[in-house]
C-alpha cells in the first residue's frame, strides 16, 4: 500500500463536458474511462469536479455514483463563471498540494492552456502531473508541461464516432446532388496522423542509447517508458496498436532493436541495444577512408560519414551502439586508429589517419 501513488484528481467538468459533445458528435461525456485509466496508476484518494452543476444535471448523478465529490459555481456572467471555477479549481489544488504531503500525483482534466501555469507549480512542488483532455479541444501548450497527458479520446472504453464530419453538413445528405461534394469529407481521418512503429523504433533506440550513456545502472522497462513520456508526454503504446509497453518491447526485441533480460523485478525486464556488427571493423574502415581523402592533409567531420556510406551503404553508427557519429569518432580516436582534434579555424573537428 505504501508504495501506491495517491492521485488527486481535479476536472474542469465544464471543458470536457462540452469538448466530448462538440468532437464527440454530441456524445455524453463518460467518467468511467478516466477512472479506469487512473485505477493502473495509483490509488485515488481525491475526486473533484468543478461546474454550474445547473447545466449538468443528468452528469451530475453520474459522477456521484463514481463517488465525485461536486464544487457548485454559482452561475454569473459568462467568462466571469468560468474564470471563478478555473480560480477555485486551482486553488484548492495547490492548497491540497501543502497541506496533503501524502499525494504524490495530481491529475488535471482539462484542455485549457490557462492551467498551465498550475502545472508548473505543482512540479515545483514536486508532484508528478497527469494531465487529461479530449483532443481537438486542448490546447498544445498543455500536454509538454505535464509529465503525462492523456487523450480523453484514446482511453479504453471511449467510443469515438467513425466520421468527425463538421455539424450541419448531414442536412445536405437528402438532395443528390449536394450529396457528392462532401464525399471526399473521409478527410477528418487525417487529423489523427497514421503512428509509424519505424519511427518509434528509431525513437526507442536513440533513448536507450542515451540511458546506456548517461547512467552507469542498467536500463529498466519501467525506467524507459519515463524517459519517453518525459520527451513526448502524449506518447502511448496503443497509438502503435500495442496493447501494453510490455508487448511493444516484445515488438522490437524480435526485429532486433533491442535486446531484454531478466531485470531486477519481475515484469520489469532490462532492456539493451543488441551488439551489431564488429567496432574493429568500422573503425578500420574509418581510418581507410580518411587515408584516401587526407592525401597528407587532415579531413573534416562534416561530410565524413557520407563518404564512409559510399564505401559500405550499410554503415550506421547507432548499429554499434554510438548515439552519434562525432562519439563513434571519438571512440575511434581512442582506439588509436586515427586523430581527432577541433580546428577553430575551420570551425569543424578534423581527422588525420594514424599510421
Amino acid at each position: 500500500m505504501d508504495a501506491e501513488d495517491r492521485i488527486a484528481l481535479f476536472l474542469d467538468y465544464e471543458n470536457l463536458a462540452l469538448g466530448v459533445r462538440d468532437h464527440h458528435g454530441g456524445r455524453a461525456f463518460d467518467f468511467r474511462p478516466i477512472a479506469d485509466a487512473l485505477a493502473e496508476r495509483g490509488r485515488v484518494v481525491v475526486r473533484r469536479a468543478y461546474a454550474d452543476w445547473s447545466y449538468f444535471d443528468e452528469d451530475r448523478r453520474m459522477l456521484t455514483r463514481s463517488h465525485v465529490e461536486l464544487i457548485e459555481i454559482p452561475q454569473r456572467m459568462g467568462a466571469t463563471r468560468k474564470n471563478a471555477a478555473d480560480i477555485k479549481m486551482a486553488v484548492d489544488a495547490v492548497e491540497l498540494a501543502f497541506e496533503r504531503d501524502y499525494l504524490s500525483t495530481f491529475v488535471i482534466c482539462t484542455g485549457d492552456s490557462d492551467f498551465t501555469p498550475l502545472v508548473y507549480k505543482l512540479r515545483e512542488l514536486n508532484k508528478r502531473v497527469i494531465g487529461v483532455g479530449v483532443e481537438r479541444s486542448t490546447s498544445a501548450l498543455l500536454p509538454p508541461a505535464c509529465d503525462e497527458f492523456l487523450y480523453y479520446d484514446r482511453l479504453e472504453g471511449v467510443e469515438v464516432p467513425t466520421t468527425t464530419g463538421r455539424r450541419g453538413r448531414p442536412g445536405r445528405a437528402p438532395a443528390p446532388e449536394a450529396a457528392q461534394p462532401p464525399e471526399p469529407e473521409p478527410q477528418p481521418v487525417a487529423e489523427e496522423p497514421a503512428r509509424d512503429v519505424d519511427t518509434l523504433a528509431v525513437l526507442v533506440a536513440q533513448t536507450v542509447a542515451g540511458l546506456q550513456g548517461g547512467t552507469s545502472g542498467e536500463v529498466t522497462a519501467s525506467g524507459l517508458k519515463r524517459t519517453l513520456l518525459r520527451k513526448d508526454p502524449t506518447f502511448s503504446e496503443s497509438d502503435y496498436g500495442f496493447r501494453t509497453f510490455g508487448e511493444l518491447l516484445r515488438y522490437l526485441a524480435e526485429h532486433n532493436v533491442v535486446e531484454l533480460a531478466e531485470g531486477p523485478a519481475k515484469g520489469d525486464p532490462e532492456v539493451s541495444l543488441p551488439e551489431r556488427g564488429d567496432p574493429e571493423a568500422a573503425f578500420a574502415l574509418l581510418r581507410s577512408v580518411v587515408a584516401d581523402l587526407a592525401g597528407g592533409g587532415a579531413v573534416a567531420l562534416s561530410g565524413l560519414k557520407d563518404q564512409l556510406r559510399r564505401a559500405r551503404p550499410d554503415f550506421s553508427e547507432k548499429k554499434l551502439g554510438y548515439r552519434s557519429f562525432l562519439q563513434f569518432c571519438k571512440a575511434a580516436a581512442t582506439g588509436g586508429m586515427v586523430d581527432l582534434r577541433w580546428s577553430s579555424d575551420a570551425d569543424d573537428y578534423l581527422l588525420t589517419p594514424r599510421s
